[in-house]
């Protein structure tokens, strides 16, 4: 991968725990790993091999043993990285390494003890530290979130509904790259209020126990916060800038055989060891700088730590050993990954509104037209001192920054002038020469006519730059300076000389290891000696270093060989899934083709599509969300004052007065024939009195008697027994015939 001057390599550091009770009775064998703290080595020891074979020795920025403090480790290798959170730059800690390390230790540490507080912690109170410590026109907004990765699925940890909601998706963005949906975030103001945070998230984490760790995590946790810093610019406006820090608690590696996990702690840990080995992959690739193609889409986990390895952000990667013998092959494989870390190259850059870019931009353009009219006031100097044969005497301390650039275009035209005056001297003095040949005078009169053309192309050079300083200068505004208070002034003066402290170890530490290196690779080809003594010595310093290259060679060898070994193992795994997947592959088919019918089939295929954000394929509804014309219409609901759903072209129906034909329900629209009762109270009749119709002797009293049954008869007109006759007469001939 190439190299450009904002590229910034991940810092990997390395720590050690100590052993623990459990180790430290199953033998006396002791550790594998030896640390060298001054170089920042470590030395990693084979059990099973034989005591000839040289042991792996591999080189990282820092390294922390078992003796190792908390504090230590925060204040050299995640105070810059804060700092630089704090100026608006993303940035991301993530410890990596097998189960039981001590990664959780790392990232959070016991809380209540100020000795033993983790990077998380330390975190919080450098961040509101800061805030508490900076200039009243500086406002700050912290938001937090937490969440985790479990069963490769995205979990709000902050969710009072964790349990039951659902899994979050990821999305990704040109400004802000890949981001979480959904993910609820909350407004910190204090040390107080983000712990709370911390803890509420905590609880809901998924824990559980194995046979090496009783509080194993079952889960990657990220805790995810966002500093906001709105600052006036020297244009008076608000600038914005937002720096972004993860901090990233993975669960171990591990293996069924030695935690001993069934069930469903097995299937945590297959999902586990999935989304690590795709963290691998990513490391590989990054790392070898060749790859066209990083599988950042293998895993959740990789996604989320896109811009983390190879993008916009500044990374330390923890990664925590185990000193145990019979953890070497864990321990060995986390040493290669983060020696492989090592190589990956980040493009931080500050969070910034662009026209923000563009004035800070117009800022480095003045300093380097300001240090270019430096460098040509020392060289006018210096040749002025040729000239005069004395300095210029100048107090540059006291001296201020406008008062230096005056200077410049003053002291550039006087040394001007005074050429002018030697060179035209100089000329007259050459004319005059009657003693002197017409060639030579010739020759000398050309060489300072082109010292004249040099003198005044100079000066119209530093016009022009001047010129161009001043235009760029006139662009900005410049502000007065803010008065600090005293107490924040000597705190950050210390936080400086804190800062210094470790940057001259760190610097140290890195000289050594190239005086290391370069002892190595330098060998004197031929020495004189006064005696046989000094030769030995010579020879014997020559020797050793021989075996050092010897014994760095058999390293390379035992290097190569496992890497090949590796390989094949992996290549093995791989055939052995890959067939695996095939015969599972094979019996759907065989399911598919022999109990599921073609259409149904055909139905099921034409409904597949492939979800390049999830990176998986899913099914399409059956009704598209997007059209809405092609919708199925819902049931319609039952209307007030009807029987059963009515729909809409049934009411214009009613409404319009359809033909009577196709009315089905007539009766439900007529009113009811409400007659009155017809009963009547019969008087007893006398013996002498004659039977009417009406009161018949086979009635009993109190009968209702019906209208329709029991009928009055009535008197018929002329016009009705005509009728009936006419219809006698008439029906008699057809009966006769």
């Amino acid at each position: 991968m190439s190299k450009n001057k904002s590229s910034e390599s991940v810092k990997v550091v390395v720590r050690c725990r100590p052993l623990n009770r459990k180790e430290e009775s199953n033998g006396p064998a002791g550790g594998i790993i030896q640390m060298d703290v001054r170089l920042g080595q470590v030395i990693l020891r084979n059990p099973r091999a034989p005591v000839s074979e040289p042991q792996k020795t591999f080189t990282f920025d820092a390294v922390y043993d078992a003796n190792s403090k908390q504090r230590d480790l925060y204040d050299e290798s995640v105070r810059p990285l804060i700092d630089s959170v704090l100026a608006g730059i993303n940035g991301t800690i993530f410890a990596y390494g097998q189960t039981g390390t001590g990664k959780t230790y790392t990232m959070q540490g016991a809380w209540m003890d100020p000795e033993k507080r983790g990077v998380i912690p330390n975190a919080f109170d450098h961040i509101f530290t800061h805030i508490s410590r900076s200039q009243s026109d500086k406002q700050y907004l912290v938001r937090a979130s937490y969440l985790e990765i479990y069963l490769e699925e995205v979990r709000d940890l902050l969710d009072p509904n964790h349990g039951n909601a659902r899994a979050l998706e990821l999305r990704e963005s040109p400004e802000s790259g890949v981001y979480v949906r959904d993910l609820t975030s909350c407004v910190c103001k204090s040390i107080k209020e983000i712990e709370e945070v911390m803890n509420m998230g905590n609880q809901a984490r998924a824990v559980g126990a194995t046979d090496m760790n009783e509080h194993s995590s079952r889960s990657h946790a990220l805790f995810l916060i966002t500093v906001e810093c709105s600052q006036p610019g020297p244009d008076g406006r608000k600038h914005i800038r937002v720096g972004r820090l993860n901090l990233v608690d993975l669960a171990g590696s591990e293996r069924q055989a030695k935690t001993g996990v069934q069930g469903e702690r097995l299937k945590e840990a297959a999902k586990i060891n999935l989304s690590l080995s795709a963290l691998g992959n990513v490391i590989s690739a990054l790392a070898d700088g060749r790859s066209s193609h990083v599988p950042y889409r293998d895993s959740k986990l990789t996604r989320l730590l896109q811009d983390s390895l190879g993008g916009n952000a500044k990374t330390v990667m923890v990664a925590t050993l185990g000193p145990a013998s019979q953890h070497y092959d864990e321990t060995l494989t986390t040493l290669r990954y983060a020696n492989r870390a090592k190589n990956i190259q980040n493009q931080p850059r500050v969070n910034e509104d662009p026209k923000d870019a563009l004035l800070r931009e117009f800022q480095r353009e003045i300093a380097r037209l300001r240090a270019q009219l430096n460098h040509r006031k020392w060289r006018s100097k210096q040749k002025k001192e040729q000239v005069d044969g004395e300095g210029w005497e100048q107090d540059g301390d006291e001296e201020t920054e406008g008062e230096e650039e005056e200077g410049v275009e003053k002291e550039a035209e006087e040394y001007v002038k005074l050429e002018e005056q030697r060179l035209e001297m100089e000329t007259e003095a050459i004319r005059g020469d009657q003693f002197m040949l017409a060639e030579e005078k010739q020759k000398l009169l050309g060489e300072k006519e082109r010292m004249m053309g040099d003198l005044r192309k100079e000066q119209e050079a530093t016009e022009q730059l001047t010129a161009k300083y001043k235009a760029m200068e006139s662009k900005l505004l410049v502000g007065g300076k803010n008065i600090i208070d005293h107490t924040n002034e000597q705190q950050k003066m210390l936080e400086m000389k804190r800062h210094e402290i470790a940057e001259q170890s760190r610097s140290e530490r890195e000289i050594q290891q190239q005086v290391l290196v370069q002892d190595e690779e330098t060998l004197e080809l031929r020495e004189t000696f006064t005696s046989l003594q000094q030769e030995v010595e010579a020879k014997t310093k020559k020797l050793k270093k021989y075996l050092k290259l010897y014994a760095k060679l058999q390293c390379i060898k035992a290097e190569i060989k496992d890497v090949n070994d590796e390989h094949v193992r992996s290549r093995q795994e791989l055939e052995q899934t890959q067939n695996e997947l095939t015969r599972e592959l094979k019996f759907k088919y065989l399911i598919i083709e022999n109990f599921i019918p073609p259409e149904e089939k055909n139905k099921i295929m034409n409904r597949l599509t492939f979800d390049p954000e999830e990176d998986q394929w899913k099914f399409q509804p059956l009704v598209p969300a997007e059209s809405k014309s092609s919708q199925m219409k819902k049931r319609p609901t039952s209307a007030v004052g009807y029987k059963r759903p009515i729909s809409q072209y049934a009411r214009v129906a009613i409404a319009m007065g359809a033909h009577s034909r196709y009315r089905a329900e007539n009766i439900m629209f007529l009113e009811l024939d409400m007659t009155p009762p017809n009963t009547a109270s019969l008087a007893v009749a006398e013996p002498n009195q004659s039977h009417s119709l009406d009161n018949s002797p086979t009635k009993d009293r109190g009968v209702r008697k019906s209208r329709s049954w029991c009928q009055t008869p009535k008197s018929i007109t002329s016009s009705s027994s005509n009728v009936s006759l006419a219809a006698c007469h008439t029906a008699t001939p057809m009966a006769a015939q």
